[in-house]
């Protein structure tokens, strides 16, 4: 099974906060298992830290080599189907993490309640 990580999962993962759970903690570890961060949410940390609304020390990209997670680039198909979601939810970071999980057949590890609206995708819930 391949996951792809939310952001503020990979957040909680690097700063070791207790938000994130035993078991998701364990799974982005595992060498053994493929898990994914988005070019997205490289480019929402970017965003966030730039207008002062995260604080995050150093290269994200340079964290998530350093965990064992892939990157994960957006391409043509993801943008078409992030545009056909059939979804209210305007986040475009959201959408393009549905629309990888779609594209790729990978489970979501998130704790954004959100993303249980989608029973078109795998969803491993995050918090404890």
């Amino acid at each position: 099974m391949s996951f792809l990580v939310d952001t503020y999962v990979f957040l909680w993962f690097e700063t070791g906060s207790a938000r994130l759970s035993r078991r998701a903690r364990t799974l982005i570890e595992d060498a053994n298992q493929a898990a994914y961060l988005s070019a997205a949410s490289f480019w929402e940390i970017a965003l966030k830290r730039r207008a002062g609304k995260l604080r995050f020390e150093g290269s994200a990209r340079s964290a998530a080599a350093a965990a064992g997670l892939l990157e994960l680039d957006i391409d043509a198909a993801d943008a078409e189907t992030a545009d056909a979601l059939d979804w209210e939810h305007r986040d475009p970071f959201d959408r393009m993490l549905v629309a990888h999980c779609l594209n790729r057949d990978l489970t979501l590890i998130t704790a954004d309640a959100r993303f249980r609206a989608r029973s078109d995708i795998a969803v491993m819930w995050a918090a404890p």
